[in-house]
């Protein structure tokens, strides 16, 4: 998912779509311990994603608003 694409979500969506990330990503490590897991590059990706809803949350909140 793309900063731009995020930037038009809402901070609810934003907060639902982290906390199904987060889920997903305890799937994807337990997939991973089993030896299951095809594409491990998917962890990294979806870290990462997760990263930059947090960080626009952020952004929203010292700037004081939904923008």
């Amino acid at each position: 998912m793309t900063t731009q694409e995020i930037r038009k979500l809402s901070n609810e969506e934003i907060l639902e779509k982290i906390k199904t990330g987060k889920s997903e990503l305890l799937n994807l490590r337990m997939q991973n311990a089993r030896g299951s897991l095809e594409k491990p590059h998917k962890i990294n990706a979806l870290k990462k994603d997760i990263a930059r809803m947090m960080t626009i949350l952020k952004e929203r909140e010292i700037n004081g608003g939904n923008e």
